[in-house]
């Protein structure tokens, strides 16, 4: 194996790993060495991953396995491959999610909301609490992803805020607890990320250009991040930041920054 790499050797599951900012992650541990096990309800789209990366030939090793992480029998499934293959797990990154286009609150319905909190919430909830067991073997760690919504909320997207608000709430819960086992807990928080998936929140909107420019102009740095950066912060948590737990860390470009407009 390579030297000088930051994850050689270690094992992490990625949740919602095949495209966007789970595809990012999977990429920037695969790069450092890492094996890692991704999931999603998508099975071409993590298929096409899975053999983009061995056709790269990267230091590490990615298998894709199809998962619903609504389903506490396929998230089981998920971590029994990942030890049959591989022998241990060391990190976990909880990311798969949705987020849903603007509504009010008097447009939504209560099931509706219980079906979000399902993915965007409990899903993160249900596979941790199966990583655990193996993680404080390895005094491994669990990566949350959240939202800088969760902090400055936004407009028409209450359900969405409040399961990422509880996100960054329980991973704060779980560090506390978890502490005692050597295992850390921490979360990123994410702002404006070009995404597949923000490209078409923003073709909802009448003019995606001017979706995309006012995306850009939220930003103190004038501009959208990239899914390699919520990758590179990933693992920085995971390889370098030993000393870190019950961490939210903003990956906004200083978009929460200042005043502006609200009215």
């Amino acid at each position: 194996m390579a030297t000088g790499l930051r994850y050689a050797g270690r094992v992490a599951v990625v949740t919602g790993g095949s495209r966007g900012i789970g595809e990012g992650i999977v990429r920037a541990f695969v790069d450092q060495g890492a094996r890692v096990v991704f999931c999603d309800k998508d099975e071409a789209a993590g298929q096409a991953l899975e053999l983009a990366l061995r056709e790269a030939n990267t230091p590490g090793e990615a298998v894709f396995v199809l998962c619903d992480v609504t389903r506490e029998e396929e998230l089981q499934t998920l971590f029994s491959e990942t030890l049959r293959r591989f022998g241990r797990l060391d990190c976990l990154v909880n990311n798969a999610g949705r987020h849903p286009g603007p509504e009010r609150i008097e447009e939504t319905t209560a099931q509706e909301f219980r079906d979000l909190l399902e993915l965007n919430l409990l899903g993160y909830y249900t596979a941790s609490k199966l990583a655990l067991p193996y993680l404080r073997q390895t005094q491994g760690n669990i990566i949350n992803i959240s939202s800088l919504v969760a902090i400055i909320g936004q407009r028409e997207a209450v359900p969405y805020v409040a399961t990422k608000g509880a996100v960054t709430a329980m991973t704060k819960a779980l560090a506390i607890d978890e502490g005692q086992n050597g295992v850390r807990v921490n979360c990123i928080s994410p702002g404006n990320i070009w995404t597949p998936l923000w490209k078409e929140l923003a073709q909802m909107t009448p003019d995606l250009a001017k979706a995309v420019r006012e995306g850009e102009a939220a930003q103190v740095l004038g501009r959208l991040g990239t899914p390699a950066e919520v990758g590179a912060a990933a693992m920085f948590l995971a390889a370098e930041g030993s000393f870190c737990s019950g961490v939210d860390l903003p990956l906004s470009g200083g978009a929460e920054l200042g005043y502006g407009p609200k009215a």
